[in-house]
């Protein structure tokens, strides 16, 4: 019997979707399949400093990939969330945490507690019972089991870090695994002449790479699955109309907090992420509301320290690909679609790209009707995390024109129903396997100002006096936990400092 003859498979792009793409398909694929990654030197990437969320884990995991090498190759610094500063209104501010809000009653969730504790007066914001943002606010870190209570919920983390160097060391790992990188630029595309798939890559030097599937990596150009194909894009600024952000470097905060900063301005927003070296700083906004020369300036007279980069411009349009997968081509990454960084959500639908694609991954000949399934999947996870920013903007008192016309947007009907069945009892439920749980969706909705008119028949029955002591009691017990632990910075450089940020942070 003869062998099947081995899959090439050809991902178009390095950067942090490449090399993601990359190492994932080394270390799960056999020998039946042969990896090969084309990027160029000259086209840079978009990636300035990447804030993650806790599921980064489960692929760091997966792919047997140490936490502590990993954070200090990439001058990494540990996340429990993020801050919001001024989403509500000016001087307003919360932290989207990671975790557990409160604690459940049997079949009574914490929220409907909380929502009748806030109407008799006594509850207080929902970070007090947040173990995440009490240890966030305080600077704090522990990544082991309780220390004071076993009935202390668990703290799950992300990261903050290099995305350059990310790349690096994934690529490190990739190649280790037998992936090929193959540097050139891509001067041509050829495709099949029946089928319309993509058989060959011509490079600018003459040289030509074939394949059997292709994995768009190739940012917001989208050079296959856009440039090649024709694939058609799916605007979304009519609910998210910001279009351009501004990123810039400076140096190391003196406070090296464990969390992600989103500071509402006039017109967007401005992140600012922490790394052991330097702080990431960008400003996303709408150019309908204000010019590029005014966010550079406001940009550069805002930064603790000054700019050690100069500010780089990128434009966007918020949406996604009406097909993530098209022909003989997968698009991850940003060829696949925008969302704003507002949940630092990006690497995460990288993950679940990669994730899709293992599960899919054809042996021959595709079926119309797996394509559809798949671009099912990236549709509805796109969708949803969509309505979960629109949230953000929406939910606002702020006065500026830009937020009055925020929250004039005609919302869609699967935010607008999540948002109708909390104001009116408290209940949230999740969709599927979509990303955000009932947690996230409940602290964003009560931070910024939905807070529900009824709360669940087991929460209404409870005592006045027992509500009160029971939300005391757990604030009372994770404030007491988060005191047991050490600063972020120390834990940092206990266990994991990078060598070339060791001086800085001593």
């Amino acid at each position: 019997m003869s062998q099947r003859p081995q899959q090439r498979i050809v991902i178009v792009g390095g950067g942090t979707a490449g090399w993601m793409t990359a190492a994932a398909l080394g270390h799960f694929l056999d020998d039946g399949f042969t990896v090969e990654l084309v990027e160029s030197d000259a086209i840079g990437t978009i990636g300035v400093g990447e804030a993650t969320i806790p599921h980064i884990n489960v692929f760091k995991k997966a792919l047997g990939i140490d936490e502590k090498a990993f954070m200090r190759a990439t001058h990494a610094t540990y996340k429990l969330g993020i801050a919001f500063d001024g989403w509500l209104h000016p001087g307003h501010s919360y932290i989207h945490a990671f975790g557990d809000v409160g604690r459940d009653v049997g079949l009574c969730a914490f929220q409907h507690f909380w929502s009748r504790g806030m109407r008799l007066g006594f509850a207080k914001e929902t970070g007090a019972y947040t173990l995440n943002t009490i240890a966030a606010r305080a600077g704090r870190m522990h990544d082991g089991a309780p220390l004071t209570a076993q009935t202390v919920p668990a703290m799950p983390h992300a990261f903050h870090f290099d995305a350059g160097l990310y790349a690096a060391f994934l690529r490190d790992h990739a190649e280790a695994r037998g992936v090929k990188r193959t540097e050139g630029m891509i001067a041509d595309v050829r495709r099949h002449g029946l089928t319309g798939d993509v058989t060959v890559l011509r490079l600018a030097d003459g040289r030509e790479i074939a394949g059997d599937l292709f994995i768009d990596c190739s940012g917001q150009r989208g050079l296959l699955i856009g440039d090649a194909l024709g694939g058609a894009y799916e605007d979304w600024r009519r609910w998210l109309p910001c279009d351009r952000a501004m990123a810039v470097q400076s140096p190391r905060l003196a406070d090296l907090v464990p969390y992600t900063r989103a500071i509402a301005h006039p017109v967007g927003w401005q992140w600012r992420i922490p790394l052991q070296h330097r702080t990431g700083n960008g400003r996303v906004y709408c150019s309908d509301f204000v010019t590029d020369d005014a966010v550079h300036d406001e940009l550069i007279a805002g930064l603790e320290g000054g700019a050690i980069t100069a500010p780089r411009p990128i434009r966007f349009t918020t949406g996604r690909r009406r097909e993530a997968w098209k022909a003989n081509v997968i698009a991850i990454g940003l060829s696949s679609g925008f969302l704003e960084p507002l949940e630092s959500t990006s690497i995460h639908l990288i993950q679940t790209g990669i994730a899709r694609l293992l599960k899919f991954l054809p042996a021959g000949p595709v079926a119309q009707v797996t394509r559809d399934a798949f671009n099912a999947q990236f549709a509805f996870e796109m969708e949803r995390i969509r309505d979960f920013i629109i949230l953000h903007y929406w939910a606002n008192r702020r006065e500026e024109p830009f937020w009055q016309a925020c929250r004039a947007v005609d919302l869609p009907d699967s935010l607008r129903a999540k948002i109708d069945l909390f104001a009116a009892s408290g209940q949230i439920f999740r969709e599927g396997e979509e990303l955000f749980s009932e947690v996230g969706w409940f602290q964003v909705m009560a931070a910024q100002g939905i807070i529900p008119a009824a709360s669940h028949a087991m929460a209404e029955a409870i005592s006045e006096a027992d509500l009160r002591e029971y939300l005391e009691l757990i604030a009372a017990l994770y404030t007491r936990e988060a005191g047991q632990y050490a600063s972020h910075a120390d834990f940092i450089a206990r266990h994991c400092a990078a060598p070339m940020a060791q001086k800085v942070m001593a």
